[in-house]
């Protein structure tokens, strides 16, 4: 039988059977040849015509060459090397925001549903995914969707997305950190199989019933400024806790924009705060933020300010350690917030005095986007206050400002019945 001709040599010698294909290709100076398939001398299940051997002689050519680039290379590349030095680079960074060493929350979530952990002291191990052993080379979409689907059921979508944008990122850092050892196609696998499949439109609803439920009226956030001041007061925060909150509420600003406030940043005079972006995304953010607020806020604000360092950070709290031998803490220092953590405790105190037990303190920021929206602010000017983007703006908020837009347009409509 003849010889069909492809862009790499493939052939098709004559067996007892039927005929097997092969392709042969150039391997530096010599060549190296392979079986692809069955030929169909008789037609059967799982044999090859001429045209799917040359797509079969294509994509086995193709694989050898990845396979040989990568052994040549060094050590392969894996899911598992890709995300722990991306744990590495959030650890680093979050010990340089705090100054100790703390775990960040992607090394928590990655090393529990990817690369697992051993166990330690009293807590349990955690077996690695399947996907943590993958060469990067030979990761596919299917890879990437089976894990998602393997995903412990009762998952919320907010940290479904959260644990997906961790992994994203960890591989797409190592896809361009290495795109010499890397498949050119690497990055769109990774997008299209970490993309969810027939669940975005139920994502979507609960994420927007849990933003609807988080509204709060105006007198809501007042009852809830009411009740911090209470539990302030109560619990020794000397104005600490208090002023925090106040800022987060008025300026709508992530408590990590916040917490990074200068004293310089506030500025009495012109009305406004210079708020620090958030770290989220990549480059080409402004360098602050320039955010107006109420005199009220400002006159909370003025006995921090005043006699103050224009450097020194806006909201510091007091430290506390514990008395050797005792079991007694007391005030050591006062430093900056560190972690959202440190107002767990006493926002449960507070949302119980406010009679709001379900409110979240993200319920501020979603509130004072609302507000801006049903001020009628334009959508981009709602979004460059809040460090977010338009199109994140239209599609959680999208009812609000249609409600917006059909206030303004009835200020348009005029009596013409006569």
């Amino acid at each position: 039988m003849a010889q069909p001709r492809c862009r790499h040599s493939c052939g098709l010698p004559k067996g007892k059977r039927g005929g097997v294909w092969l392709v042969r290709w150039r391997n530096g100076r010599g060549y190296r040849q392979s079986s692809i398939g069955t030929a169909d001398d008789a037609i059967d299940i799982g044999t090859l015509d001429y045209r799917s051997a040359v797509k079969a002689a294509l994509a086995h050519v193709e694989e050898a060459r990845t396979e040989a680039k990568a052994a040549a290379d060094g050590p392969p590349l894996t899911v598992r090397s890709a995300v722990e030095t991306y744990i590495e680079a959030r650890d680093a960074r979050e010990k340089r925001r705090t100054g100790r060493d703390i775990r960040s929350d992607a090394s928590r979530r990655l090393e529990k549903f990817v690369i697992g952990r051993p166990a330690r002291g009293k807590r349990a191990g955690v077996d690695a995914a399947d996907l943590a052993e993958i060469p990067l080379h030979k990761l596919t979409e299917d890879d990437l969707r089976s894990w998602r689907s393997n995903l412990p059921s009762g998952f919320k979508p907010a940290g479904i997305q959260r644990l997906v944008n961790y992994l994203k990122a960890a591989l797409n850092s190592c896809a361009e950190r290495y795109f010499s050892r890397l498949p050119a196609g690497l990055l769109s696998t990774i997008k299209r199989g970490l993309r969810a499949v027939g669940h975005e439109h139920d994502d979507d609803d609960d994420v927007a019933v849990a933003r609807e439920n988080q509204i709060l009226s105006d007198d809501q956030v007042a009852s809830l400024m009411a009740a911090t001041l209470e539990v302030d007061r109560e619990q020794g925060w000397e104005g600490d806790l208090y002023r925090l909150i106040l800022v987060m509420a008025a300026t709508g600003a992530r408590f990590s924009q916040v917490t990074r406030l200068r004293v310089m940043d506030v500025q009495t005079v012109a009305g406004r705060l210079m708020m620090p972006p958030s770290r989220k995304g990549r480059g080409g953010k402004v360098s602050l933020i320039s955010v107006p607020v109420g005199r009220d806020v400002l006159d909370v604000l003025t006995p921090i300010v005043l006699g103050r360092g224009k450097g020194a950070p806006l909201f510091e709290r007091w430290r506390y350690t514990q008395q050797p031998g005792t079991i007694r803490w007391e005030r050591s220092s006062r430093g900056p917030w560190q972690t959202p953590s440190e107002i767990v405790r006493p926002w449960g105190d507070i949302r119980a005095k406010a009679a709001l037990p379900d409110v979240i303190p993200y319920a501020l920021r979603h509130s004072s986007i609302v507000r801006g929206i049903r001020a009628n602010l334009p959508t981009r000017l709602v979004a460059a206050i809040h460090d977010t983007s338009i199109a994140m703006i239209e599609r959680h908020y999208a009812r609000y400002i249609a409600d917006g837009l059909d206030t303004l347009a009835a200020q348009a409509i005029i009596p013409l019945a006569a």
